[in-house]
This record gives C-alpha cells, structure tokens and sequence, in this order.
C-alpha cells in the first residue's frame, strides 16, 4: 500500500511571515498539530503545536509579533505519494517525527501522521514501532 492511500489530501499550509497567533489559530480551527510553510508554492518548513510551545511562547513577546519563520522547523524531512507504508514508518521512526510532509515536485500534496498509519490494519505495526520508538527516545530521562 502507498502513502497516497492513506494520506490527508487536504492540507493548509502557511507562509514564512505569517504569525505565530495565526499558525496557532489555524491549528485550534482544524484541530491539527502541524502545518507545513511554504514560500512561493515550495515546502520550506514545519510548524508544529510543540514549536509553538517551546520555541515562541516560553519567549517574551507575543505570539502576534513573531512570525513562523522564526520558530518552524526548516527544511523538514518529506515523503512522496508513491512511497510504501512501510517506508513512511521507518522514516519517521528514524527521524523522530510523528507527522510526514508529503510532496509532490516540492508542492505539499498530502500529510501523514503516526495516527494515519495506526488506524490502518497493513502498516499499524511498523506506526506502533515508530512511535516507541520516539517515545523511548524522547522520555528515556523520566
């Protein structure tokens, strides 16, 4: 099964200087944890809800002054609509994310996530073992 099968088509994305407040809202109005950043249709960047935590609101300031740019993750690793399941996991697993951009010519064209991977009966081992997988790495000091 390929990632195509089983990834959201829907995606919102933001741009580079949007706002913080604005990534924050999109995510609460869809209830989403992650949205990717784009510049001139190109993927740039990944906001998640955890960026938005950590990096902007434990700062001073505003989340209406600061820009997304400032807290996403550049360059964030990505998939393609042809890639098996089983490779999706493994990149995940691998690079400790629990959401995959999937692109297309660098255009988002879906997203997938641990939970899109789990609820499927032909990849939710490898979801189960990704997410261990980030979980012991993550939490090992607790």
């Amino acid at each position: 099964m390929k990632v195509k099968d089983i990834m959201t088509k829907s995606v919102i994305s933001l741009n580079d200087d949007d706002t913080v407040e604005k990534a924050a809202q999109i995510m609460q109005q869809n209830n989403i944890g992650a949205v990717p950043v784009c510049k001139n249709g190109k993927v740039i960047g990944i906001v998640t809800d955890r960026d938005i935590a950590i990096r902007s609101a434990s700062q001073s300031g505003g989340t209406e002054s600061k820009f997304v740019r400032d807290i996403m993750s550049a360059n964030p690793v990505t998939g393609s609509p042809d890639m098996n399941l089983e490779d999706a996991s493994r990149i995940m697993s691998d690079k400790q994310i629990r959401r995959l951009p999937i692109v297309e010519n660098k255009n988002v064209v879906g997203m997938v996530s641990l939970g899109d991977l789990a609820v499927n009966p032909k990849s939710n081992t490898q979801a189960g073992d990704a997410l261990s997988s980030i979980s012991e790495n993550n939490y090992s000091a607790f």
